[in-house]
């Protein structure tokens, strides 16, 4: 009898990507109020909706690297699944693991640096805040999104 892959662990990791969105969305939610509140008080407003294009116009020059990056995330983990793996395959899975972690981190530090060294300019920053708070909620989309069409559903 061959042995099934057991897929407990991603979809438990689909429901914390899930509660991660959530979050996500509600601080998006949050923060573009604040920031259009701010912009309003200061007589600037239409500069909220110049910034909320503007980061939506990068998100979608981003999309497809993220989707690209995601989708072998989930092609990984979900060969990670599959019982019976040797010594060399599970070193191999690790090392792209990391890899793929030091490229999410790095793009972590990238936003944080560029929002600590940005100028002090509420344009620049809902700029800067909205395309961070996108593009990670894209990479969990996509992410997600990849791993449930991978799993074959429960019987």
């Amino acid at each position: 009898m061959a042995q099934t892959p057991d897929y407990k662990r991603l979809r438990r990791l689909t429901k914390i990507y899930l509660v991660i969105q959530l979050f996500l969305v509600a601080l998006l939610v949050f923060m573009a109020v604040n920031f259009q509140v701010k912009m309003s008080a200061e007589g600037v407003s239409q500069k909220f909706m110049y910034s909320v294009v503007t980061a939506l116009v990068i998100q979608m020059a981003l999309f497809y690297p993220i989707k690209k990056f995601a989708g072998k995330e989930a092609e990984r983990e979900i060969e990670s699944c599959t019982p019976g793996l040797d010594a060399e395959k599970f070193k191999s899975l690790r090392t792209k693991r990391m890899i793929a972690d030091v490229v999410k981190m790095g793009v972590f530090v990238f936003f944080l640096t560029f929002a600590a060294k940005a100028p002090k300019v509420l344009f620049i920053q809902s700029l800067t805040f909205l395309t961070f708070i996108l593009t990670f909620l894209s990479y969990f989309q996509c992410l997600s999104i990849s791993l449930k069409r991978a799993i074959p559903p429960k019987k």
